[in-house]
C-alpha cells in the first residue's frame, strides 16, 4: 500500500504535451559502451535502459549522444552518433524505444552541443574546440582553437537533423546538452569563457544565441510540439580556472551567478525550451555536477526553488534524491515538479516500483563513490556500478541458475562474503555464512561511521536484511578452523575473512591507534590527532575529526594525497583536496612520522631529514590493510572446492569486493 505522502511522486505530468506517468526521471549518464562503430545504441543499451523503465521510471533520458562528428571529432565506439549512419541509427533506436514504451516509461535522447575545452582525451583526443582560446580543463599547455561561425551554423543544423532521426527512431523527446556543467554550449554562455566579438559572444542575448538557434531549428524541424528539454546550470560554482567553491565558502562568481541564471532560463523558455533539467556547478567545480558523498543529499533543491520562481515550464531535480521523503517534500513545497536520479537507478533500476510498493528498505543503496560510473566513464569510457556489477551488462552478466546444486560455505560476512551468499542462494545453492563477529558489513561498519558515509552503513543493512529475507542461515561469533570445514562435508568454500589494519608502534608513545578503532569510538584521540597516512581512509578520517572539533595533521609519506589505490572520479578527489585545505586541516607531505617525545610526534622530512615535533594527544594510523588469509593456507591444498574472495584475495575497494565475489560465484 503506498503511504498517502508518497502519492504526489506518482502523479503524472506534463512537458509540452507529452504526459509523464509519475515525477521519476532516469538522468542522462555518458553511454559509455553502448554504442557501435556507425553511432547506433546497440542492444546492450537497450537491456540497460529498459530495465530502468521495467523499474518504475517514468521519463528515461539517454546520455551524449552527438549530433556531429566533423567539427568535434570523436573516436568510435565511445558515443552515439545520430547523425552518422541514420538509418542504422533508426533501426536500433526503433526497437530500443519500443521495448521501452512497452512498461509505459517516455524516452528522451540527450543531444549534445559537443565538449568544447572539457573534452575527455581517450574519446576527443589533445586538441579542443570551444567560442575562444581557452585553456584545457584537462590538459596543461592546451588552449582551444575558437570555432567558425560557419562551424557553429553547421552544429545547429546537424541538432536539427538529429532530432528528426531521434523523432523517426520513436523518442518522445530530445534534451539539449548542455547550458551545464561548462560544457560548449554553456563555454558559449558564459563571460568567463566566451570572448568573442561578433553575434555570438558580448551580451547575453549574444552568448545564448547558439542555445536559441538550436531549439528553433528543432522546432521547425520536427514541430512546435515535439518537447525539448535543456539541461541546465543556474550557477557555476567557478572560482577560477580548474577552481570550484565547496558549500559554505565565500568566493567571488567567475561563472554564471544566480542573478544571470535566472535572465539566461527566462530566456530559454521565451526561446521554446520545454522543461528545464537543473543543477549547479561546472567541469572546474565537478563536485558540484557530480557530487560524492560529501555533498548533501537534495543539494540543487534551494537553487531550484529559486528557478522554480521565474520559469513556468517543469524542473527537473536530481542530486541524491532517492529518498521518498526528501523527494516528496520537495514537490510538495515547490521546490521541483520531476525527481531525477542518475547513480541510485545504476545501483537499483526498481526504486519507482519499491517506493510505490512500499519496499524502500529494499533498495540496494547508492555509495556516491563514483567509482564504476563517473570514474569508469573517465578512466575507461564505460560505466557501470559499484554495488551492482550487472549495471550496463544486464542480459550478458547476469545470475543463471546452477546446473548442478551445491552445499557451499561462506567464510566471512564482510560485503564481499555477502555478495556471494546472496549470489549463490539466487542461484540455487545451499548457503551457510560464517562471521566472526555478532553482525555482518565487515570494513563497512567503520568506513561508514563519519556521517557522509551513512550509505556505507545503509548497505551493510542492505545485505543483512537480503540473506535474512532469504533465509540464508547466519552464524555468527564463530571463527571457523579447519576442523569446522573437514566436518561440515562442503562441496565448496568460498574464504571472504577480509583484511585487518596495518597497525605501527611509535617510541616514546602508547597513544596510537588504528583509524578502525577511532572510527569506531574504541579508542578517543583526545583535542588534537596527527593521522598517519594520506590515502583515502585518512583524508577522510581528517574531515571527520575536524567536524567533530578537533585539530588534526594528515601526514603523508608520499609527495601528495591520494596517491595509492585505484583512481578515485576526479570530482570525489577533487572535493577531498579542497575540503581539507577549506577545512584548515594541517597537510605534511613526502615525510614520515618516526616517533614521540616533548608532548607530540617527530615528523621526518623524507628530502632534508629534518626533523619536527607536532604536538598533538594521539597519532592514528591509516596506511592500509593487511589480507586475512590463514584459513585459506590452511585449505589450500586439501579439501573441496576453494575460492579466495574480496581483500583477503587483494586489499581493494568496495567495488571490486561485490564484483570479484560476483564474478566468482557467478560461475560456480
Amino acid at each position: 500500500m503506498l503511504d498517502e505522502k508518497y502519492r504526489v511522486l506518482f502523479e503524472p505530468l506534463k512537458i509540452k504535451n507529452l504526459e509523464i506517468k509519475n515525477r521519476y526521471v532516469m538522468e542522462p549518464m555518458g553511454p559509455g559502451g553502448f554504442c557501435d562503430e556507425q553511432g547506433a545504441y546497440t542492444e546492450r543499451a537497450a537491456d540497460y535502459y529498459v530495465e530502468r523503465a521495467k523499474g518504475g521510471t517514468g521519463l528515461i533520458i539517454t546520455g551524449t549522444t552527438m549530433v556531429e562528428n566533423e567539427v568535434e571529432v570523436c573516436t568510435l565506439p565511445s558515443l552515439p552518433c545520430a547523425t552518422l549512419n541514420p538509418n542504422h541509427f533508426i533501426q536500433n533506436a526503433k526497437q530500443m524505444t519500443e521495448r521501452v514504451h512497452a512498461y509505459g516509461a517516455k524516452f528522451f535522447c540527450q543531444l549534445t552541443g559537443g565538449f568544447g575545452r572539457v573534452s575527455i582525451p581517450s574519446i576527443l583526443g589533445k586538441t579542443a574546440i570551444a567560442p575562444s582560446p581557452i585553456p584545457h580543463r584537462w590538459i596543461d599547455g592546451v588552449v582551444c582553437r575558437e570555432m567558425t561561425v560557419d562551424e557553429i551554423h553547421y552544429i545547429v543544423r546537424k541538432f536539427g537533423e538529429a532530432a528528426l532521426v531521434c523523432k523517426k527512431a520513436g523518442f518522445d523527446g530530445v534534451e539539449i546538452h548542455a547550458l551545464h556543467e561548462g560544457y560548449l554550449l554553456d563555454q558559449f554562455a558564459i563571460s568567463f569563457f566566451n570572448h568573442r566579438t561578433d553575434e555570438y559572444g558580448g551580451s547575453l542575448e549574444n552568448r545564448l544565441r547558439f542555445a536559441t538557434e538550436i531549439v528553433q531549428e528543432i522546432k521547425k524541424t520536427c514541430g512546435a510540439d515535439y518537447p525539448v528539454s535543456l539541461r541546465f546550470g543556474l550557477k557555476s560554482m567557478i572560482k577560477d580556472w580548474r577552481q570550484g567553491g565547496l558549500p559554505g565558502e565565500e568566493f567571488e562568481e567567475q561563472g554564471r551567478d544566480i542573478e544571470e541564471g535566472i535572465e539566461t532560463a527566462k530566456a530559454m523558455e521565451a526561446a521554446g525550451y520545454d522543461c528545464l533539467n537543473a543543477d549547479v556547478g561546472t567541469y572546474d567545480s565537478w563536485y558540484w555536477t557530480h557530487p560524492p558523498m560529501y555533498q548533501a543529499k537534495g543539494l540543487y533543491l534551494p537553487y531550484n526553488e529559486i528557478l522554480k520562481r521565474h520559469v513556468d515550464i517543469p524542473v527537473i531535480t536530481a542530486g541524491r534524491m532517492e529518498d521518498p521523503d526528501l523527494a516528496s517534500d520537495a514537490i510538495r513545497n515547490k521546490q521541483t515538479d520531476f525527481i531525477g536520479m542518475a547513480r541510485p537507478l545504476l545501483a537499483d533500476p526498481d526504486i519507482p516500483n519499491k517506493i510505490r510498493a512500499g519496499k524502500y528498505n529494499t533498495v540496494r543503496p547508492c555509495l556516491s563513490c563514483q567509482e564504476a560510473c563517473m570514474g569508469r566513464l573517465q578512466h575507461f569510457t564505460s560505466i557501470s556500478c559499484a554495488v551492482n556489477p550487472v549495471a550496463g551488462r544486464e542480459k550478458t552478466y547476469a545470475l543463471e541458475p546452477a546446473i548442478t546444486k551445491k552445499k557451499i560455505m561462506v567464510v566471512g560476512g564482510g560485503v564481499a562474503g555477502c555478495e556471494a551468499a546472496r549470489n549463490l542462494h539466487l542461484r540455487g545453492h545451499v548457503v551457510d555464512v560464517f562471521e566472526k563477529s555478532d553482525h555482518l558489513g565487515g570494513n563497512l561498519i567503520p568506513g561508514g561511521a563519519p556521517d557522509f558515509k551513512e550509505d556505507d552503513l545503509a548497505l551493510a543493512r542492505w545485505y543483512t536484511n537480503e540473506l535474512v529475507t532469504m533465509g540464508i542461515p547466519i552464524h555468527y561469533n564463530t571463527t571457523v578452523t579447519r576442523e569446522q570445514v573437514e566436518a561440515g562435508d562442503y562441496d565448496c568454500v568460498i574464504i571472504a575473512t577480509g583484511s585487518t589494519p596495518k597497525r605501527m608502534a611509535l617510541e616514546g608513545s602508547d597513544r596510537v591507534f588504528t583509524a578502525e578503532d577511532v572510527l569506531l569510538l574504541k579508542e578517543d584521540v583526545g583535542d588534537s590527532a596527527v593521522i598517519i597516512g594520506g590515502g583515502l581512509v585518512g583524508c577522510e578520517l581528517a574531515l571527520w575529526l575536524e567536524g567533530l572539533g578537533k585539530k588534526v595533521t594528515l601526514v603523508e609519506y608520499q609527495p601528495d594525497i591520494l596517491q595509492l589505490g585505484g583512481p578515485l572520479c576526479t570530482a570525489n578527489s577533487d572535493m577531498i583536496r579542497d575540503l581539507i585545505a577549506f577545512k584548515n586541516v594541517d597537510l605534511v607531505v613526502n615525510s614520515m612520522v618516526t616517533g614521540a617525545r616533548d608532548g607530540g610526534f617527530v615528523v621526518k622530512d623524507r628530502a632534508t631529514d629534518q626533523e619536527t615535533v607536532l604536538i598533538a594527544d594521539s597519532a592514528v594510523v591509516a596506511v592500509g590493510y593487511v589480507s586475512e588469509r590463514s584459513l585459506y593456507e590452511e585449505l589450500r591444498f586439501s579439501g573441496p572446492e576453494l575460492h579466495l574472495i574480496g581483500d583477503a584475495g587483494e586489499v581493494s575497494s568496495i567495488m571490486y569486493a561485490i564484483w570479484n565475489a560476483y564474478e566468482v560465484t557467478k560461475n560456480i
